[in-house]
């Protein structure tokens, strides 16, 4: 490769870094974009086989009826079934903590007929006869009822989708923007460099010889630009991580929807591959670039 560096393309001049400028900024949407769809749809995954390990028992109060022990039998029939690896009755004051983010806590909730919650986690198998536990719960205790949490997985997945999918689109448009920056920023080149061209062209160079410098030449500056604006992706998406921590308490790891882990290595791996296709992207469009406007000037 050191026979393409002379002067064909200049090595450092205003232009090249701005265009190195453009493929850093692009960089750096592209490979965040990358990040948190690789990193959301592993979270999602995560938890959505998270809510499939347990199900949950509600036990309605009924006049005349003693709730404790309703619940109790809830929980003695969950315990039977198989494929249930444990069933936590939750006390009134746990069930009651779970209302005050929708009634606050000033408000007396004691006396409404809220009902009694029974945690049922599952086996590792997950092979739990729900079916016969609903059909037990039907014959004995016939107002409760068991949420195996399907819809929640269901609307997990659903929103999931929609956000990898939306930052994969921006990974395509970044990298349509990027050919068609490269596109342009190899034809001003080529234009400066129009009397080089021709010296070459005139001392038996061939078009191949003058397409991959120019190639080399931008696939070195798309690979500085990609490599800053991919680095600044990473301390951005590291910075993340503690901001979400400090305002939401009750994330754990930055395992949650609301707290995405993007610095992972899964994360670090797609930044890295945005950063290698951003530069293989900007030599293949010059490469291409040259190549045809050579062949059209030979025609003209």
């Amino acid at each position: 490769m050191s026979a393409l560096r002379p002067g064909l393309v200049p090595a450092d001049d205003a232009a090249a870094r701005s265009f190195a400028g453009i493929m850093a900024i692009l960089a750096f949407l592209a490979a965040l974009a990358a990040a948190a769809a690789v990193s959301l749809s592993a979270t999602a995954a995560d938890w959505g086989a998270a809510l499939a390990q347990e199900v949950t028992l509600q036990v309605l109060p009924r006049t005349g009826r003693d709730l404790e022990q309703d619940v109790a039998r809830a929980a003695a029939l969950a315990r039977a079934t198989s494929g249930v690896a444990s069933a936590t009755v939750l006390s009134r004051r746990e069930t009651d903590s779970l209302l005050e983010p929708w009634f606050g806590q000033g408000l007396d909730i004691g006396d409404l007929p809220a009902p009694r919650l029974v945690v049922v986690r599952l086996g590792a198998a997950r092979s739990a006869d729900l079916t016969g536990l609903r059909e037990k719960l039907v014959t004995e205790l016939p107002f409760a009822r068991l949420d195996d949490h399907s819809g929640w997985i269901a609307s997990l997945v659903g929103s999931a989708r929609v956000l990898v999918w939306g930052a994969f689109a921006l990974v395509v448009l970044v990298m349509g923007a990027a050919l068609l920056a490269t596109t342009f920023a190899t034809r001003g080149a080529l234009a400066a460099n129009r009397r080089t061209v021709e010296v070459l062209h005139w001392v038996g160079a061939d078009d191949r010889f003058i397409a991959r410098a120019f190639a080399f030449r931008f696939a070195r500056l798309g690979l500085a630009g990609s490599a800053v604006g991919g680095l600044a992706a990473a301390c951005v998406a590291a910075a993340i991580i503690p901001a979400i921590r400090a305002t939401d308490a009750g994330l754990r790891d930055g395992g949650s929807l609301t707290g995405v882990s993007l610095v992972g290595w899964t994360g670090l791996a797609s930044i890295a591959v945005v950063v290698v296709a951003l530069a293989l992207a900007s030599g293949l469009a010059s490469h291409s670039s040259v190549s045809r406007l050579l062949r059209d000037s030979r025609r003209t």
